[in-house]
């Protein structure tokens, strides 16, 4: 059975990051293994400068691995798409993306009022919208800042479809 996928979605300085922070600690606390997947729309870098991990991918390699005993990167030096990643994710409960808007996963869409910004997904058609200011939406409404209320009613919706 395919892992369950949500995706937060919001414009920049909404606090995608910050929801995700309180909700991954509440979703382990009711016995979930979690992923998450972030979306970066700027270049990034993981690697260090002069490390051999570093040298390797600036050699040409297409895919660097560091690993350790404690925890390893697998780094594609290339273009994934997104379904590919998805698939790659495995002994986990549920994966929690990060961006992805535009993605046919269930939606969390949180909007900010002093951003000005509205939701980033139309409200109606999210599994979840979180905001600082009233909503009306037929999707599952909470505060802002509810990340154990979220984690409730994601445990209720994949409980439908695995056992944990």
């Amino acid at each position: 059975m395919a892992i369950p996928v949500y995706s937060v979605v919001a414009y920049s300085g909404t606090g995608k990051t910050t929801l995700l922070e309180k909700l991954v600690p509440e979703l382990k606390s009711r016995g979930l293994r979690v992923a998450v997947i972030k979306h970066d729309a700027h270049k990034f870098d993981i690697d260090h400068e002069g490390k051999d991990s570093w040298r390797m991918t600036r050699a040409g390699a297409d895919v660097t691995i560091i690993a350790s005993s404690e925890k390893s990167a697998f780094m594609e030096n290339r273009y994934v798409p997104f379904e590919t990643l998805v698939e790659r994710v495995t002994d986990v409960d549920v994966i929690l993306t990060e961006g992805y808007k535009t993605g046919n996963y269930p939606k969390i869409a949180l909007r900010r009022a002093a951003t000005g910004n509205d939701f980033a997904a139309e409200p109606d058609a999210c599994f979840a919208v979180m905001s600082d200011a009233e909503v009306e939406t037929t999707a599952n409404a909470l505060k802002l800042d509810d990340a154990a209320g979220l984690a409730d009613l994601i445990v209720t919706d994949i409980k439908k479809h695995i056992s944990f």
